[in-house]
């Protein structure tokens, strides 16, 4: 606060038309880092780039942990992490690797 007047100075932030990263689900957030990490340890850290046909895997990856919570099923059974979770994972890497082909 200023002596004088006893007025706060306000700082500047030139972030305007920035992507807002608050806006991301934080729960959501941690579950798919949770995925992710899973995958780290199991596998290796950004094994997924080097998986062959990894567009077609994932994708059917996807597909599989959507229809296990239509069935009726909502954590994975070998993680306990959401299956929802895993399905983001999947969709993540699918455009990933669509968006290094605009690369």
């Amino acid at each position: 606060m200023s002596a004088e007047n006893g007025s706060k100075k306000m700082g500047r932030k030139h972030d305007l038309g920035k992507p807002d990263f608050s806006l991301m689900p934080p729960n959501a957030e941690l579950e798919v880092v949770k995925v992710l990490t899973y995958g780290a340890t199991k596998y290796d850290r950004d094994n997924w780039k080097y998986v062959d046909s990894a567009a077609d895997r994932y994708f059917a990856a996807a597909r599989r942990h959507m229809s296990a919570v239509r069935r009726g099923e909502s954590y994975d059974e070998e993680t306990g992490v959401h299956h929802y979770a895993h399905a983001i994972c999947s969709l993540l890497f699918l455009l990933e690797i669509e968006l290094e082909k605009d690369n």
